[in-house]
This record gives structure tokens, sequence and C-alpha cells, in this order.
């Protein structure tokens, strides 16, 4: 049984600086892709940024130039580095992966305000 856990969130000023994480428990399929999704208050869960197991990203524009996805395959983690936060980058957010089937995290929330 996979399971993600999600871990790093909290409440930080704007301008500052936050970096979640997701291990991954359970077998997963080499070639997947890990990201992280959030939602805000009454929208929808959306993509922040997304990894493959090549190492290639794409993020949302929102977040490109402060916002760094990575991952440890030898750890089944995958990070979120998020720098010089916006009081709109308060959500929920989600550890998520793909291998031919879909697993989520149960979400940390991430809160920017002052």
């Amino acid at each position: 049984q996979v399971q993600l856990v999600e871990s790093g969130g909290g409440l930080v000023q704007p301008g500052g600086s936050l970096r979640l994480s997701c291990a991954v428990s359970g077998s997963i399929v080499s070639g997947n892709v890990m990201g992280w999704y959030r939602q805000a208050p009454g929208k929808q869960r959306v993509l922040v940024a997304r990894i493959t197991s090549r190492g290639n990203t794409n993020y949302t524009d929102s977040v490109k130039g402060r916002f760094t996805i990575s991952r440890d395959d030898a750890k089944n983690t995958v990070y979120l580095q998020m720098n010089s936060l916006k009081a709109e980058d308060t959500a929920v957010y989600y550890c998520n992966v793909v291998d031919g089937s879909t697993y989520w995290g149960q979400g940390t929330q991430v809160t920017v305000s002052s």
C-alpha cells in the first residue's frame, strides 16, 4: 500500500520561506512523476510544480523563480522549497505521485500572513 506523508507546513510572514517534504512509503513504479498541488479556500486544487524521474520540472507561472521542486529517490521523498512567500500562496498543499496509478497525501497547511 502506497502512502504519502507531507510535512513542513506552517505559518510564515510574507517574504519568508518554508520547505515542504513528502515521504513516500510502499512500492511505486520507476518512471513516476512526483508533484505538489495546492487548494485555497473556495478554490479548486491546482498544480504547483512537478518533477519526472529524469529530473525534468515544470511550475505554474505564479511560483516560477520562487519555488523549487526536487526529489531524492534513495529516500523516496519529494521536496518543495518555497521562497519569497506571498499571502496568495496560502493554501493546503498536497503531495502527488503518478506511476500509472495516482496517489495523494493528506495535505499540509501553509499560511502566509503578517
